[in-house]
């Protein structure tokens, strides 16, 4: 190859990965770009795709080291420090799906994955829609997107659970999952993981991410009677994390009043004969989680989601104990 045909091909590929990247930097308010969007024929049971299952895996090397991307440095976090931090989450599909995603994996839009500018490449992420409450648990393993006002890059799967995809983006809060916490995951709930997802980095416009201060570890706290009791929203209380068994996660909220008036309302549909109590739980910093449990197995976590789901119209996610 003449040298002036080389130089010509690595100007061709700059020109290319400049293109992608100003492409997946330029959406603006819907959830894609262009050519990107929905799959041609997405799974009938979306619904049922479940929560990434965090566990502790090695740093992978090349997307842990600083980069640059449209002109911006950014330097991934891998101090261990804890993260917290509330912003708009958007999301990327089809024209990603199939394609490396940083950490040289393939991006599947209907796994349960994200893209972040900073965290360490793989971790899990918490996140929380704010208006509704709604969490998923994600593993991040690609980087994007660096639009300023948005923190995540949810999977095209992860906003259809959030009920993000019409909207393109939404307000969420996105909580590292730290390594204390996914032991304690394990220890209760021993399961391999999901098949590992498949993506490519959407590398959009530079972002700057903000770190929130470190907060201490979750600290849940139970409070609602067993479901076939009924009990005023008013008189549930904030306690300590429950231990044992699985739960479902009905609703997260910031402010504490949501949580007991969602916790109340619980008590006439979960039926008696699940052997279930509804509980609030305070997560890491001011995350009321309504969860019900606890249940002996995955399995009977599962079931009791689909029993509540079909005859009770109540979306759950399995949530760690």
């Amino acid at each position: 190859m003449t040298t002036g045909t080389s130089h010509f091909l690595r100007v061709l590929s700059i020109c290319l990965l400049c293109g992608l990247i100003a492409a997946c930097g330029a959406r603006k308010g819907g959830g894609y770009y262009k050519d990107d969007g929905p799959g041609d024929n997405p799974p009938a049971n979306l619904d049922r795709v479940p929560d990434a299952v965090p566990k502790i895996e090695p740093l992978a090397r090349g997307p842990n080291r600083p980069y640059t991307a449209l002109g911006q440095s950014f330097t991934p976090d891998i101090s261990g420090r804890p993260y917290r931090v509330q912003g708009r989450a958007s999301w990327y599909g089809r024209k990603f799906h199939g394609k490396p995603t940083s950490n040289g994996e393939r991006y599947d839009m209907y796994g349960m994955t994200a893209a972040h500018p900073t965290l360490p490449i793989p971790s899990y992420v918490r996140v929380t829609r704010v208006s509704t409450g709604k969490t998923v648990v994600l593993r991040v393993n690609d980087r994007g997107p660096f639009i300023a006002s948005r923190v995540i890059d949810l999977s095209y799967v992860a906003a259809y659970k959030l009920g993000v995809l019409a909207p393109g983006s939404a307000e969420v809060i996105v909580e590292r999952i730290m390594p204390e916490e996914i032991r304690g995951w394990r220890a209760q709930a021993p399961t391999a993981a999901p098949p590992p997802a498949i993506a490519s980095a959407p590398m959009a416009t530079p972002q700057t991410q903000t770190t929130a201060p470190a907060s201490p570890p979750p600290a849940p706290v139970p409070v609602r009677p067993q479901a076939a009791v009924a009990m005023a929203a008013s008189t549930a209380e904030v306690g300590t994390a429950s231990s044992g068994g699985f739960y479902l996660q009905a609703g997260a909220f910031s402010d504490p009043a949501r949580a007991q008036s969602m916790a109340a309302d619980l008590t006439g549909k979960v039926p008696s004969d699940l052997g279930a109590t509804i509980k609030i739980e305070q997560s890491s910093g001011s995350l009321y989680r309504v969860r019900i449990g606890p249940f002996t197995s995955r399995d009977a976590a599962t079931q009791a989601s689909d029993r509540l789901r079909d005859g009770a119209g109540l979306p759950t996610t399995l949530s760690a104990p």
